[in-house]
């Protein structure tokens, strides 16, 4: 039996997460999501991404590309490791003397919201062209992504006007302290070997790109990391995102898909031709009498 998983290859999402670009907006999700106090706080106190800057973002791209184009086994698999984890993730911060736990829906909610809008929103400058409608479309559509990981599905946003609505609320929460700057230097210079820095261009590269996801950042975002907040630095940098897109579509189909989409593909296949096996084995052959 043919098993899309949460959305399938005629959705918005396929659309929108299947472009070479969402490794970028990943990024630029790390970057909003370290603007909340106490979503930074559960990862400077629980997290690995110091030690292990690399590992932690396989591992997110990993669970993003499972819920995106797993089968319905893989996302709920994926869904309950992510619970288990978010269950032993809590504490006082430190600054604020404020409880927190991994498992608060507003915390949730927060790296949730930030995730989609910034997939959306890099799709979108890139040169995507979802209409008004599809735009609402991937955004109820993900809806069911958050109930994977035990949000309430119809406490999201799932419309742009809403998504809008949800970071005009949140603003007064916002702030880029240190622990966000902190994050946003591993973004920007994470540790990479020797031998790479000096014999490849991976850093100057790296640094560019991770700039770009910066700049990619709303205004307001970028105003609170002491980051130019101007128009035109909006304008470069989606002038910059939709060059970088283009190089990216035109490389080789094994860089442009990614494995999860790839597998996904496959399966499908696979169900398709299993079901044509089957019908023809069952139909009767014809007798004359």
């Amino acid at each position: 039996m043919s098993d899309p998983g949460l959305f399938g290859p005629e959705s918005i999402t396929w659309r929108v997460q299947s472009d070479p670009v969402m490794w970028l907006a990943g990024l630029r999700a790390l970057l909003l999501q370290a603007v909340h106090p106490a979503a930074m706080a559960g990862v400077i106190d629980h997290s690995d991404f110091r030690a292990d800057p690399w590992g932690r973002l396989t591992r997110t791209a990993d669970y993003v590309g499972t819920v995106a184009f797993g089968s319905s086994d893989e996302v709920a698999a994926a869904g309950a490791r992510v619970r288990d984890v978010h269950a032993k993730i809590r504490g006082i911060d430190a600054r604020s003397g404020r409880t927190y736990s991994a498992r608060d829906p507003h915390l949730l909610r927060w790296v949730h919201c930030c995730e989609v809008e910034s997939f959306l929103t890099t799709y979108q400058r890139g040169g995507g062209g979802l209409t008004p409608s599809e735009v609402d479309t991937f955004y109820a559509e993900q809806t069911r992504a958050a109930a994977v990981v035990g949000i309430d599905p119809g406490s999201v946003p799932a419309s742009a006007a809403q998504m809008a609505t949800y970071f005009r609320r949140m603003r007064p929460e916002l702030v880029a302290d240190g622990r966000a700057l902190r994050a946003a230097r591993y973004v920007l210079l994470p540790p990479m070997p020797g031998w790479v820095q000096l014999t490849t261009p991976a850093r100057p590269a790296w640094f560019a790109v991770a700039g770009l996801a910066g700049a990619l950042l709303p205004r307001w975002a970028r105003r609170l990391y002491r980051l130019p907040g101007l128009p035109t630095t909006d304008v470069a940098a989606t002038v910059a995102l939709r060059t970088l897109r283009v190089a990216l579509q035109s490389a080789p189909e094994r860089y442009r898909v990614g494995p999860h989409l790839r597998a996904a593909l496959e399966r499908l296949a696979q169900s398709d031709s299993e079901a044509d096996s089957g019908a023809m084995s069952g139909a009767s052959p014809a007798h004359g009498g």
